[in-house]
């Protein structure tokens, strides 16, 4: 049995989705109505032009199931409820093929995105029911389910409700797609679910099925009782975005601004080079814009490269932050308070010893700056004075749209990769992609990362699912990586899709989800691994 593209297994229970959306957005700014129009600023002006249609929400793909086979499927979104403390989904699944037998979803994780945020809540799991999914099931515990051609079958999974109060949230399915603007329903109780009539045509031991159904099947739903410990199911996103003298990491609520390179320290020197003071200059103007109101501590973090004795490092990396602090003070005054730690070579974030050994042994000699965010921070640095890769950008939510056709496409050992424009939802871009094989066999897809590497880049974000993709603004230089999403006891996974055997003649979808530039922004260059580089992807 091969092994398919991962995310595009399951059925029923996989609650697998195609790009898709719907929604009117919450206030992106806190502001009160009537503002001065002059004051406006550019996520407002990008948030009065949006539409949201209702739903339901209907897309077809094709699925990949365990035993082999491609069908051709419908979904539908029909509702998305929150009752403040879970969220309920409610989709209708469709087979439009012939798929005999059962079908199962361990393998499919979905997933529940704030766009604006970057919180992400996953599927419950019942640990009294083998960790099986809590809603829609068959036998209790057990994750397989019948399918049935034809017959739209209607499914429910319950997440832990978001942190903020939110309008709109996305959906993804690995490997099958995105979909943004799904409206949420705030409500004191779920909706009530039809009384199950599954096992009236249906042997739950053999899964044989009467000969003809009815017009819609029914099954148990298993509601996660209240009081639930959700908080491994609440995760964040973190971004990464890379420039020559600076990179600016963010998750959840913690945000970090790194200088680094030989325009921060030359080898066993703990004073910044001349270049520094400008560096640290723009990097104050960045503190100052993105910083909450209620947060005014700056954390200043040495760093040293791999080279030296621990003990050695360890002071070299505490004179850098002083260093760097002092040089700070003169920029911010004292408006903020400043603490300063050194970790000498205890966090390298390039991997040095490899062909690229000066690049990355550079790139750890750096100082960060780390501080505090509000979740639902919106604020977006565009002063011209900051550090461009620490500026944040926040549109509104993405609406529903209509499936559009590829931008171009590429090849490389016989899989065409087709390059989907981007889709810009709220301050992530995502980007679709489809892997097809041309050939007559089936073939694993070639995702070397090596073409996709720049010398001294983080290894946690090269070395990702789809071959290290990137983007590059073309004007800035700015290299976005795609994000993470930080899991339980400190785990992370690439938010992209992870790619096995294609089969003969179909596409297959996969996303990768990256940190958003600014809205004036309206192409970018995939660097797609050893596809190669696409320049001139518009984004939607």
């Amino acid at each position: 049995m091969s092994t398919r593209l991962t995310g595009a297994v399951g059925a029923a229970v996989a609650l697998s989705l195609l790009l898709s959306s719907c929604g009117i957005i919450r206030d992106l700014t806190g502001g009160e109505t009537g503002a001065d129009p002059q004051t406006t600023t550019e996520e407002e002006t990008a948030a009065e032009e949006v539409t949201y249609p209702e739903l339901p929400f209907v897309r077809q793909a094709r699925m990949s199931v365990e035993d082999g086979n491609d069908v051709q499927f419908e979904l539908t979104i029909n509702s998305l409820e929150n009752n403040g403390e879970y969220l309920m989904l409610e989709v209708e699944h469709n087979f439009l093929e012939p798929l005999p037998g059962t079908v199962t979803a361990r393998n499919a994780p979905v997933r529940m995105i704030d766009p604006i945020s970057g919180e992400v809540m996953r599927a419950l799991n019942d640990a009294r029911n083998n960790d099986e999914n809590y809603g829609t099931y068959f036998v209790l515990g057990d994750p397989f389910m019948p399918t049935h051609e034809g017959l739209p079958t209607t499914i429910r999974r319950y997440f832990p409700a978001p942190s903020e109060d939110v309008e709109y949230l996305s959906l993804t399915g690995a490997g099958v797609g995105h979909m943004p603007g799904i409206p949420v329903t705030n409500v004191d109780e779920f909706t009530q679910a039809p009384e199950p009539n599954a096992q009236e045509y249906i042997d739950p031991d053999t899964f044989v099925q009467e000969p003809e159904l009815p017009e819609q099947i029914w099954y148990p739903d298993n509601v996660p009782e209240p009081g639930l410990d959700t908080s491994a199911y609440l995760q964040s996103i973190e971004s990464f975005v890379d420039g020559p003298t600076a990179s600016t990491t963010r998750s959840g609520d913690q945000e970090t601004i790194a200088l680094h390179s030989d325009n921060m320290f030359e080898v066993d020197e703990s004073e910044p080079t001349a270049e520094a003071a400008e560096t640290i200059r723009q990097a104050a103007q960045s503190l100052r814009e993105n910083l909450g109101p209620d947060v005014n501590e700056i954390t200043i973090i040495g760093h040293t490269d791999g080279q030296g004795a621990p003990d050695y490092n360890q002071t070299l990396s505490e004179q850098r932050a002083e260093a760097a602090k002092a040089l700070l003070e003169e920029e911010l005054g004292s408006e903020f308070t400043l603490v300063t730690e050194g970790r000498g070579a205890t966090e390298l974030l390039a991997e040095e010893g490899g062909a690229d050994d000066e690049a990355a042994r550079a790139r750890n000699r750096r100082v960060e700056f780390a501080y505090q965010v509000p979740l639902d921070d919106t604020a977006s640095s565009e002063g011209d004075q900051g550090l461009d890769s620490a500026k944040r950008h926040v549109g509104p939510p993405a609406p529903y749209f209509e499936n559009t056709g590829p931008f171009t496409t590429v090849s490389h050992n016989d899989v065409d990769l087709h390059v989907y424009p981007m889709v810009r939802d709220g301050a992530y871009l995502v980007q679709m992609v489809g892997f097809q094989n041309s050939t007559l066999e089936e073939l694993e897809a070639d995702l070397d990362v090596d073409e996709a590497v720049i010398p001294g880049s983080p290894a946690q974000y090269t070395e990702g699912t789809m071959g290290g993709f990137r983007l590059e603004e073309p004007d800035t230089g700015i290299i976005r990586y795609v994000v993470r999403i930080h899991m339980a006891g400190g785990e992370y996974e690439d938010f992209a899709d992870e790619i096995h055997t294609l089969a003969p003649g179909e596409q297959y979808f996969a996303i990768a989800v990256f940190p958003a530039p600014a809205l004036d922004v309206t192409e970018m260059t995939l660097y797609a691994g050893s596809f190669g580089e696409v320049a001139g992807v518009p984004i939607q």
